[in-house]
Parts: structure tokens; sequence; C-alpha cells
């Protein structure tokens, strides 16, 4: 997967064809009321970032949406308009080669769907895949799974950046709660239907994740670690910054000046994205 391109034109037709208007709620645009297999972890080999012609040196970027309680907000902002922004200042600044998205639902063990994956994709499909995931909005205030995404990643992904060219991947994972401590064999036997033998912790497998990516997570509305040294803390007001603080992150592991990618950006949205990245241990 990934050929193409993303370009303003498909974005146009597909926000009118799925209706993607700023007045338009989680359930209008997300329509499916259950997990399409295709998403599902059980009966997924492997994701595939992959060079081709037109996309030479490929750099995969994932990134995994809790998708319970109230976060239907986050999926609908991502749609929106984060999404667009990110993809439109990926491809003209050219801060990281040929990139391939892959969006992931993140639930928790216990749901119908703990976790749903895209393709890796480089061009409008992205945001088709996106609006095809199931959001189950299930659960409360307790911890999520973020740690199921990142054992994906680091056992059902293969990319010829890591392959090729010993170059690690972006990750992200976004949502507003704590992470489960651990991840029981049984339930990656469930979800993934893989054999392992014993629990991970999910220290262990954010580890392991780190071998072939340069993963973060975003933590929304309060202030707590869910990875050391790679949790950003934002204000619920702040998810409109996803596209601009991405950016940031690639560019701090990148060593780049942040400027030269997004130009010259106000004061104060300056100020919140050193504020927010001020703990990272890059």
């Amino acid at each position: 997967m990934g050929s193409g391109s993303y370009t303003a034109h498909d974005w146009d037709r597909l926000r009118t064809t799925r209706g993607i208007t700023t007045d338009a709620s989680a359930d209008n645009l997300f329509k499916n009321k259950r997990m399409d297999d295709k998403f599902n972890p059980r009966f997924i080999n492997m994701r595939e970032s992959r060079d081709n012609d037109e996309h030479p040196n490929s750099t995969p970027i994932a990134i995994g949406v809790d998708v319970t309680g109230s976060m239907g907000y986050l999926s609908e902002e991502i749609v929106k308009n984060s999404l667009n922004e990110l993809m439109k200042t990926l491809y003209s600044s050219n801060v990281i080669p040929d990139p391939q998205l892959m969006f992931a639902a993140i639930g928790d063990v216990s749901d119908a769907a703990p976790l749903q994956v895209t393709q890796y994709e480089s061009d409008i499909r992205i945001a088709e895949q996106l609006l095809e995931l199931w959001l189950e909005g299930r659960g409360g205030d307790g911890p999520e799974d973020y740690a199921l995404f990142w054992y994906f990643l680091a056992h059902h992904t293969d990319t010829d950046s890591m392959k090729k060219r010993q170059q690690k991947g972006f990750a992200f994972t976004i949502g507003d709660a704590s992470n489960h401590p651990r991840l029981r064999a049984k339930d990656i036997k469930y979800i993934f239907n893989d054999d392992v033998q014993g629990d991970y912790s999910a220290a262990q497998i954010a580890e392991e994740a780190l071998d072939s990516y340069h993963l973060f997570h975003i933590n929304i509305g309060s202030q707590r670690t869910v990875i050391d040294g790679r949790t950003i803390n934002i204000a619920k007001d702040a998810v409109s910054l996803l596209p601009e603080l991405i950016i940031s992150v690639i560019c701090k592991v990148k060593g780049l000046n942040r400027s030269d990618i997004l130009g010259d950006l106000s004061a104060d949205v300056s100020k919140n994205l050193d504020r927010m990245m001020a703990d990272l241990i890059i």
C-alpha cells in the first residue's frame, strides 16, 4: 500500500460526498455500527509501508485515537480539520520524505472492537478508511488500552523505512485516559490470534514499539504520564493544534527548526506548543 498522492481536489470531493461540514457530528461522519473485518487485527497479519515508484523513500506515520466514551469529538476534529492540515503540511514541507499514514481506533480489551487498524496510505484513501472505522463509544473514566496499538506496531507492521534504511517511523496515540498497566496473554490471543508466553507490561510493549517507531502519547485534559519521557499533555481546547504539534514533534526528533517547516506561528501558539513539549526526552 501507499501509492498515489494526497490532493486538495480529492479532499474537497470527499468533503462533499461524505458531508464533512463544520456542523456534522461524529455520528453523521462515522456511520458504521460494527467493526469491518478488514480493520480487525485478528485477521491482519501485517500492515505494510512500502517504497514504490511514486514514493521511493516511504516514511510511516501511525496515529491511534481513543474512541471510547466521550472521545468522539476527537475523531470529529481529525476528520473535519486536522487530517487535511497535517497532510497538506507534510506534502508541502517535505519534513519527512514520502509520508504514508495509518489510523487506528483504540478502545478497551473488553469492547466489541478493542482495536481497528487501517492500511498505510499516501492519498485520499487515508481519510476514506478513517471514516469507515466504528466509533463504538463505550467506556467511562477508567484506563484504556493504548498498548493494543503499540503491540500491533511492534508485531504486525513491516516497513521499508526500517527494513531498507534503518529509519524509524513515527507513531502517536491520543486519548484522555490512563493506560492499563498490563496486556494479558489471553487478550492478545483473542484480539490478535497471537500465542505469547505470558502477559506484557505496558512499558514492555512501548519499548518494543520504540524499536521501529518514534513513539509518543498525547494526553488530553489532564497531567499524567502514559509513556515515560514521551507523553505530551494538552488541554482539551488545544486539539485544533494537533497538526502543528505532530509536525513540531517530528521536527524535534529530526533536529529541524520548527519555523522552517510551519512558518511564523503566532506567539501564543508557539508558546503553547513549547509548553506541551517541554517534558519530552528524545
